[in-house]
């Protein structure tokens, strides 16, 4: 397989990469580990149907791929990029190769861990994953089930939960108090429509009974399974029964295969997390390598369609084409700004003996010991304690520890070495390397 362009993520950005190409005369392979197109924002939006406008365009953008020229694979696992970019993958227990002549990353993001006291009790999961159960299989939380931590997803979710009949007992806010009045100054009139948005989804929660308590800890309480939720509040500490908890806090880049692949990237304080450098069109530090839609940073599902369109038209040479297109996106991040202040990440610092790395086992105390013996980075805090070498490569675990280990060392996040991820950056049975 040689095609002129291959994409890496069938989300908005992927598939809006995916038509400008096709339409332009490219032939395109587009791979994605799901089982059909609409990453995680537009999940299985086409057995659930479109409920408004958003979800029509996006409804129609799929249709178009399904009725494109593409060359789409799903169930596609990417696990290796090669410095000539062969580009490795496994679908249906055999792996292949392709040799595109360009390579467009669109993989989306990474939910930030929440790493409280007892977030790894059986019942404690992330918002995000409960998101995925409801739209995938329309699965719903059972018994008392709490929301904890911040941003829109919070709310969003909580909403979607009330539109299937579920029911939520409460939504612990463990965001800055006055963070929010704080960053209206950030604002825009283009992004005052999202915000109205939000402070629906709010009023609509309290009319529904769902309780909103501000909070500046939490723990999440039980033996075998969650049982409780503990939490401090300006009244005292109240603990209250629990059977889901589902945490919260923002998202960051999915940056593992950029960085296995060698891209260069930076530390972003306003997001508090590494992204790859890209220009204005996307491209890397890599020549043939492009990175577009929330890989690049965050931005939303918006901002992500029309960035897949902007990197194939720079890849073109069609800049001129591009500047309506680069104006609009400017105007759909619009409101990150007051998203970026008003949730500012928690950077939370467990305790002793909070799990960090579940695949090794690694705890909070373990990584500072290996801080007080002279490691500096995470790639020596491999070495010191294996934290990162389990099978999630450090999705899970990375955040964590970097922001255990800057706290240890007093050192600033941007001057701690990131993991060095390696390829393949996903499992891949031997018996599927045989079709190779």
């Amino acid at each position: 397989m040689t095609p002129d362009l291959l994409i890496i993520g069938a989300g908005p950005a992927g598939i809006a990469a995916a038509l400008e190409a096709s339409d332009r005369g490219l032939s395109v392979l587009l791979l994605d580990e799901n089982t059909a197109p609409g990453g995680r924002i537009w999940q299985a939006l086409e057995r659930r149907g479109a409920k408004d406008a958003d979800d029509r365009a996006a409804l129609d953008a799929i249709a178009r791929l399904r009725a494109s020229s593409v060359d789409a694979r799903y169930g596609a696992t990417v696990w290796a990029i090669e410095p000539d970019r062969q580009v490795y993958f496994s679908q249906n227990g055999k792996a292949a190769m392709a040799e595109p002549k360009t390579i467009l990353l669109a993989t989306g993001t990474t939910e930030r861990p929440v790493p409280i006291p007892g977030w790894t009790l059986p019942g404690v999961m992330t918002v995000g994953a409960a998101q995925i159960a409801l739209k995938t299989g329309g699965l719903l939380p059972g018994g008392r089930t709490w929301l904890a931590g911040q941003g829109p997803l919070l709310l969003l979710y909580a909403n979607q939960v009330l539109d299937a009949g579920g029911r939520i007992a409460g939504v612990i806010d463990l965001s800055a108090r006055g963070a929010g009045l704080k960053a209206a100054g950030r604002l825009t009139l283009s992004s005052l429509l999202d915000v109205r948005k939000g402070l629906a989804w709010r009023q609509r929660l309290s009319r529904a009974g769902v309780r909103w308590i501000r909070a500046t800890a939490l723990r999440a309480e039980g033996e075998e399974t969650l049982r409780s939720v503990t939490f401090a509040t300006d009244h005292g500490t109240k603990t209250e029964p629990a059977d889901t908890l589902l945490l919260h806090d923002g998202v960051i880049p999915s940056i593992q295969m950029s960085r296995a692949v060698g891209c260069a990237h930076e530390w972003s304080e306003a997001q508090h997390g590494w992204r790859p450098v890209t220009d204005e069109w996307g491209a890397s530090s890599i020549p043939g390598i492009l990175i577009a839609g929330d890989a690049a940073g965050i931005g939303g599902a918006d901002a992500a369609f029309l960035s897949g369109r902007i990197a194939v038209l720079g890849l073109l040479g069609r800049q001129a084409e591009a500047r309506d297109l680069q104006a609009k996106r400017r105007m759909r991040l619009g409101v990150r700004p007051f998203l970026d202040a008003a949730f500012r990440p928690l950077r939370l610092i467990p305790d002793d003996a909070t799990l960090v790395c579940r695949c090794e086992e690694i705890t909070v105390a373990q990584i500072r010991t290996a801080a007080k013996a002279g490691c500096q980075g995470m790639n020596q805090l491999k070495a010191y304690t294996r934290c990162g070498m389990g099978s999630c490569q450090g999705r899970t675990c990375g955040p964590v520890a970097i922001d255990v280990l800057a706290h240890a060392t007093h050192t600033p996040h941007a001057r701690i070495e990131p993991l060095r991820t390696r390829f393949p950056i996903k499992p891949v049975k031997v018996g599927a390397l045989t079709s190779l």
